[in-house]
């Protein structure tokens, strides 16, 4: 069975992209520790991050550094966090998520609650601060 983010790259379960290629995809993480937390994936379904071949990872932390970029130009923040935990969904991925401080990634923080306008709109503003891939 297709894990949920392979559906979405497959366009079974709507998202907030904010890009993809042929290989990765990212989107916004619909339950954000903080505005503009996103999780980037390569598109090949691998459930542990470390068993994906070099190149794919090495891909993957090239593509996150451009998404990370375009976070950083759109909210306001000291840095972006890169946190891999991978035991909620068998499909490896990263979380780049805006902070001022490390409590601002303890994943036991109370997510934001956000409507699908602000999904949208974060996802505007980070597309609009993302160079050409």
């Amino acid at each position: 069975m297709a894990s949920i983010f392979t559906k979405i790259v497959n366009g079974e379960i709507p998202s907030y992209k904010i890009a993809e290629d042929d290989k990765y995809y990212a989107f916004l993480d619909i339950n954000p520790l903080k505005e503009g937390h996103t999780l980037v994936i390569p598109k090949k379904e691998v459930d542990y991050i470390f068993d994906l071949d070099s190149e794919t990872l090495g891909g993957l932390h090239r593509f996150s550094q451009k998404i990370a970029k375009a976070i950083e130009k759109t909210v306001p923040c000291t840095r972006i966090a890169v946190v891999v935990l991978g035991l909620e969904v068998p499909h490896a991925h990263i979380h780049l998520i805006p902070m001022n401080k490390e409590s601002d990634v303890h994943f036991s923080n109370p997510k934001l609650k956000l409507s699908q306008e602000e999904f949208i709109a974060i996802a505007e503003k980070i597309k609009a601060n993302l160079e050409i891939i």
